[in-house]
């Protein structure tokens, strides 16, 4: 029997980071997503979907945030969810997982590989069914269409055109809500 967890975004951060004129590090995350990962019968993942609202991206600094929901970032108006859907998930042994899978992002959809290390369930003291994963991608902001910059007097990028993407996700059983609300 398989069964349908649903990502607790209370619990669950979607977080990016990218070098800043050559010299420190930006980070951001979005706060806006929902998502499910389905398991099999041996509690191994089996198939992963993960909206993100573009609009929510937060990278602590309102100005940089409205260039990033503009066209010459995410364009959030027209392109308002990134999307990700898995195309397979390997054993790595032990904990550990290469998801792959189809990142929609600004119109354009590419496949990447997330490194995921997805933890046993465990029940809460609510009674809910709950796990937890951590995984990572690093990926080409320019192969997504995102491809405003500046090059500077030394000839560094304003903004680094690799993304480290991580994320910190916590997921509900499906059917332990359902028992709890009963």
């Amino acid at each position: 029997m398989s069964t349908v967890w649903t990502i607790d975004p209370t619990h669950t951060q979607i977080e990016f980071s990218v070098r800043h004129m050559g010299l420190s590090t930006v980070r951001g995350r979005f706060n806006a997503f929902e998502g499910t990962v389905e398991t099999g019968a041996d509690g191994r993942p089996a198939a992963i979907a993960v909206d993100i609202q573009t609009a929510s991206i937060d990278t602590n600094n309102t100005d940089r945030d409205a260039h990033l929901r503009s066209g010459d970032f995410f364009d959030a108006e027209t392109n308002p969810t990134i999307t990700f859907r898995s195309t397979a998930i390997t054993p790595r042994g032990g904990d550990r997982y290469l998801v792959t899978g189809d990142l929609t992002m600004h119109g354009v959809t590419h496949g990447i590989d997330l490194d995921a290390e997805i933890g046993a369930a465990i029940t809460d003291p609510f009674g809910l069914r709950r796990r937890a994963a951590t995984a990572s991608a690093v990926l080409n902001r320019k192969a997504f269409g995102l491809h405003w910059n500046q090059i500077l007097e030394a000839g560094a990028l304003l903004v680094s055109e690799e993304v480290k993407l991580g994320l910190d996700v916590q997921v509900t059983a499906a059917e332990s809500a359902e028992a709890v609300a009963a």
